[in-house]
C-alpha cells in the first residue's frame, strides 16, 4: 500500500462539521487503491423522489428540513440495486472521501467472515487471544470471537465523545504520537462476564481488526483491498488511519466515498454475493449481522445501555423490521432493508453530536424513521 499524510484537522480545535468532512490525521494513512474493474451501479427510476414527509417521535418531519437541519453532505438511495437517487450538499462531491468513522466497524466484520469463510479463523467460538497472543492478561483473554462481534467482550470501557478523559479520547489520542491502538486494547481490564452484556466498545472492533491481520498474515488494509475493494468493484480509493507504529484503526479509521460505501451494503442486501454473484460470506454470516441472537442485544431499553438499539455483527439493529445499519459519529450510515431491497447511503456532519447522549439517540431515531420512510417510497410500498 502507498503512505500519504492528509493534511486534515481532527483534534486541532477544527469545528466538528469541518472535522467531519475533512477527517484528521497527523499520522500517516494507507491508501486502498480502487478496483482496476470498477462496477457503478446502474441507473434506476429516474421519476423516484424522496418522501416529502416522515413520521417519528410522535410528530411528523419535513424530510428537506431534517436533512439540513442535520448538516446531510450525501444521501444515495438503491432499489433492487439500482441507483434512484444521489445527491450531495456542503461542498461534497461524488468523488469526495469522508470519514465514516464506526462504518468502519461493518467493513471490519466483513473481513472477518472472509477470514472465517476461508479457514483462517477456523470458528467464531475460538478466542481472541488465539490470534491476538499480546491479549493474553487483559480483559479480551478468553473471550470469544463471536462475543466481541456483538460488542458483548465484557471489556471495560467509555465510549463517551463529549469526555476528554474518556477510553475512546485516549484511544483516538494514539494518531498524534507514536502510541500503539494495540497496546491500549491490551491494557483494558473485565468489567462483565463475556457474552452477557452490550456495550458499545472502539475496541472490540479493533481486536477483530488484530484478530483477522493475524490469522491471514497481511495488514488489514491488504486483506480489505484483496477481498472487499476489488472484488466489489470499488470506484474510488480509501484511506484507513493508522497509529504511530502504522497499525489501522480498525474501528474508526476509513474514509471512502459516499458510492463505496453503498456497495458494501448492497453486498449484505444480496446475501454476501459479489457484483459477478460470487458468494463472498459464509453462511448465516447475513443473519448474525442483521438479528440478535440473544436477550441482551435485542433492540429496546435495556438496564444500564445509553442507546435502545439491538445489535448484531458490528451491525445495529434499529428495531424488528428486518433493516439493519452501520452507523458512525456526527451520523454517517448504511441502511440495509433486505424486506423492501432498498440500502440508504449517507453522510453527516450534525454539529451538535458528542454533546449529549439524548440528543444522539433522538437524531439516530429520526434518521431510522427517515430511512424506513424512504425505502417505502423506493419499494413503492
Amino acid at each position: 500500500m502507498d503512505w500519504t499524510t492528509r493534511d486534515i484537522g481532527l483534534f486541532r480545535g477544527v469545528p466538528q462539521a469541518e472535522n467531519f468532512r475533512r477527517m484528521a490525521s497527523v499520522t500517516p494513512c494507507r491508501r486502498i487503491n480502487r478496483a482496476e474493474v470498477a462496477h457503478p451501479f446502474p441507473e434506476g427510476d429516474a421519476m423516484f423522489r424522496l418522501p416529502q414527509y416522515f413520521d417519528a417521535l410522535g410528530e411528523t418531519h419535513d424530510l428537506a428540513a431534517f436533512l439540513q437541519d442535520v448538516t446531510t453532505t450525501g444521501l444515495m438511495v438503491l432499489h433492487k440495486g439500482e441507483k434512484v437517487y444521489e445527491n450531495y450538499w456542503n461542498g461534497n462531491r461524488a468523488d469526495t472521501q469522508v470519514a465514516i468513522f464506526s462504518c468502519t466497524k461493518s467493513f471490519v466484520s466483513t473481513l472477518v467472515a472472509c477470514a472465517l469463510r476461508d479457514g483462517h479463523i477456523a470458528s467464531l467460538d475460538d478466542l481472541a487471544d488465539k490470534y491476538a497472543p499480546e491479549l493474553k492478561g487483559s480483559g479480551y483473554e478468553g473471550v470469544r470471537i463471536e462475543d466481541i462481534l456483538q460488542m458483548s467482550s465484557g471489556v471495560r470501557w467509555n465510549e463517551d465523545y463529549g469526555d476528554p478523559d474518556s477510553d475512546v479520547a485516549k484511544f483516538a489520542a494514539a494518531y498524534l504520537e507514536p502510541a500503539s491502538f494495540d497496546e491500549v486494547c491490551a491494557s483494558l481490564p473485565r468489567e462483565h462476564a463475556p457474552g452477557t452484556y452490550n456495550r458499545y466498545n472502539t475496541c472490540d472492533t479493533h481486536v477483530l481488526g488484530m484478530v483477522v491481520s493475524r490469522a491471514v498474515g497481511q495488514s488489514l488494509t491488504d486483506y480489505l483491498q484483496q477481498q472487499i475493494w476489488d472484488v466489489l468493484g470499488m470506484e474510488d480509493d480509501a484511506f484507513m488511519l493508522v497509529d504511530g507504529k502504522g497499525v489501522e484503526a480498525a474501528g474508526m479509521g476509513l474514509q471512502v466515498t459516499l458510492r463505496d460505501m453503498a456497495k458494501l451494503g448492497q453486498l449484505m442486501l444480496r446475501g454476501g454475493l459479489s457484483p459477478d454473484g460470487a458468494q463472498l460470506l459464509p453462511d448465516g454470516w447475513i443473519s448474525g449481522c442483521s438479528t440478535a441472537s440473544k436477550s441482551h442485544l435485542r433492540p429496546g431499553k435495556r438496564p444500564n445501555a445509553s442507546y435502545p438499539w439491538g445489535y448484531g455483527y458490528q451491525w445495529w439493529l434499529p428495531d424488528d423490521s428486518g433493516a439493519f445499519s452501520a452507523l458512525g459519529v456526527y451520523h454517517q450510515m448504511i441502511w440495509v432493508d433486505p424486506v423492501r431491497d432498498v440500502v440508504i447511503a449517507k453522510t453527516t456532519a450534525y454539529p451538535a453530536f458528542g454533546q449529549d447522549h439524548d440528543d444522539e439517540n433522538r437524531v439516530d431515531a429520526l434518521h431510522f424513521a427517515a430511512c424506513h420512510s424512504i425505502a417505502k417510497a423506493a419499494a413503492g410500498k
